[in-house]
């Protein structure tokens, strides 16, 4: 990850688990299209953990390969732009915005294809006031 346009910070889940997010700074090309207002969330749960609820680290890795690649995918072609990530209490979520449902399902499919199947799910809704992103970005602010 580009270090200097993400930043994190700790957080706590409703049962008091620690919870890290990441949050993109970049996004006024993406938050300024209308067509951008389709939040999508790709969550993947874990059973294996640490005792903060943390991933173990194979499960870390993968997770960080696969991330990877769906930046990369998203860097060449951006119908979505990932704008948080929260790591924590036996998941992780990744939190888009896209401006197409169909598009990005296919192109999660198809960056998805070479790894194993994962335990994953996909929720949307439409987020035209980047809501979910703003909320997010009060754990920076607390932060500074």
């Amino acid at each position: 990850m580009e270090k200097d346009i993400w930043w994190t910070a700790p957080a706590e889940s409703e049962d008091g688990h620690l919870i890290m997010v990441t949050g993109r700074r970049d996004v006024s090309r993406f938050r300024s299209n209308p067509r951008f207002n389709i939040r999508i969330e790709v969550t993947w749960r874990y059973d294996d953990s640490d005792a903060s609820g943390m991933p173990d680290t194979a499960t870390s890795q993968l997770m960080e390969q696969v991330q990877e690649a769906l930046q990369n995918e998203f860097r060449k072609d951006p119908v979505a732009v990932l704008t948080g990530i929260y790591t924590g209490d036996g998941k992780r979520d990744w939190v888009f915005y896209s401006l197409s449902t169909h598009i990005f399902g296919r192109k999660l499919n198809e960056v998805l294809a070479p790894f194993p199947l994962l335990p994953i799910t996909v929720y949307c809704e439409n987020d035209p006031g980047w809501e979910e992103y703003d909320e997010m970005s009060q754990a920076e602010i607390k932060m500074d």
